[in-house]
């Protein structure tokens, strides 16, 4: 176990965030042999990531930007920090609906264009205006897909803004369903919510499973006029169907947060620079949320909110911890058991999960553990990576 932990930071990550690490961590932006990386945006795809990595921590929810089952056999967890940019995402959900309903943007790009010294901008304001009316979206009907943190604040205050809400998320979270307000009707397919909502909003993660899922087929179901609002990811919609569909009118508005050559400039979407998480306070969320779980998977082993690892906490009942990351296959467990047994180290407490095709184990023992017995574990077929974390004072 490190004395001190190198972190090698990318992007601007909050400095209130980089604090929570503590006196053992050394952060900076040219580390040879980083412990562990904190980063935003940056694309890990590109780079070599050094074998002396042991964590990543993305300040956000998406992790696209990070190879996760590169990481995932060598051992390593990949954190992100759901739901603590929300709020932000939530408040431009609500004032995209806004821009749209109102045409608040063409109404701005038409004052812009008037001539401030001609002596008949107020007549021309005045004829204007009514190429701009719009409808207030009190009453109307939001579909919700994806039921998760974002999507459950932007139903509830949709509803407090007047509007009814359509939920459908196939894999809601129980805690997802308990914060779900009341007044959402459940839907039980996609199509349920394209066919009766005059808005609907997309929040859910780019997988296989939803990239493209609001294509031409998809869009035909929609209400006449309908506006569309993506602050998910780009790819999960098909953006030459969504322009097909405005030129025909059947969409009436686009909003998102992903311009491309394809949509910017087009009279009918409203494309943001990816703005959903840009707040002062969700940067400052983001980063505290992943600081503190990298910090507390480096000193302890354990794992809350990794994509790629099971959440494992285990409070200290011992000096000495080990902390194992294998396959997900049969007498795992028992191997390790076996490996401390021979060396006749007493096991404390034990805890293992898994997730898909990984499992992650931590044991607590009474004394200290032999070199000799940590490198017998390692070579155990399956077994990905070993940590050894005794208590600073018992190094």
């Amino acid at each position: 176990m490190a004395d001190q932990f190198e972190v090698l930071i990318l992007n601007n990550v909050s400095q209130n965030g980089l604090k929570r690490l503590g006196d053992r961590f050394a952060c900076g932006k040219e580390v040879a042999k980083p412990d562990a990386i904190l980063l935003r945006s940056a694309d890990l795809h590109k780079v070599e990531i050094a074998r002396s990595v042991l964590a990543i921590g993305r300040a956000g929810s998406g992790t696209n930007n990070i190879p996760v089952g590169e990481m995932t056999k060598r051992g390593v967890p990949v954190f992100n920090a759901p739901g603590a940019n929300a709020n932000a995402v939530k408040e431009l959900v609500l004032a995209g609906m806004l821009l749209a309903a109102r045409n608040i943007g063409g109404a701005m790009r038409f004052v812009s264009a008037l001539d401030p010294k001609d002596p008949e901008m107020e007549k021309k304001v005045e004829d204007g205006k009514k190429t701009f009316a719009g409808y207030e979206i009190s009453g109307h009907t939001l579909g919700v897909v994806g039921l998760g943190k974002i999507g459950c604040l932007v139903a509830d205050a949709a509803i407090k803004l007047g509007m009814h809400v359509v939920g459908y998320d196939p894999e809601i979270t129980v805690d997802a369903a308990w914060s779900l307000p009341s007044q959402v009707r459940r839907a039980n397919s996609l199509g349920e919510v394209l066919k009766s909502c005059n808005f609907i909003t997309l929040h859910v993660p780019l997988v296989d499973a939803t990239r493209k899922m609001i294509n031409a087929a998809s869009i035909e179901q929609m209400k006449h006029g309908a506006v569309l609002l993506n602050f998910s990811r780009e790819g999960v919609v098909d953006e030459d169907a969504v322009l097909k569909a405005l030129e025909a009118k059947k969409l009436g508005c686009y909003v998102c947060d992903f311009p491309s050559p394809h949509v910017n400039a087009h009279p009918h979407v409203v494309a943001l620079p990816h703005l959903g998480a840009s707040t002062r306070e969700a940067e400052e969320n983001c980063a505290i949320m992943v600081a503190d779980q990298v910090r507390d998977y480096l000193l302890d082993g354990n794992i809350v909110n990794s994509v790629n690892f099971p959440n494992v906490v285990m409070p200290r009942e011992s000096t000495y911890r080990l902390a194992i990351a294998n396959a997900n296959v049969p007498n795992m467990v028992g191997q390790i058991s076996t490996a401390m047994a021979e060396a006749k180290l007493n096991i404390h407490n034990m805890m293992n999960k898994s997730k898909k095709d990984l499992a992650y184990t931590l044991v607590d023992v009474d004394s200290k553990v032999p070199k000799k017995v940590i490198d017998q574990i390692a070579r155990i077929e399956g077994v990905l990576a070993v940590r050894y974390l005794p208590m600073p004072e018992d190094r």
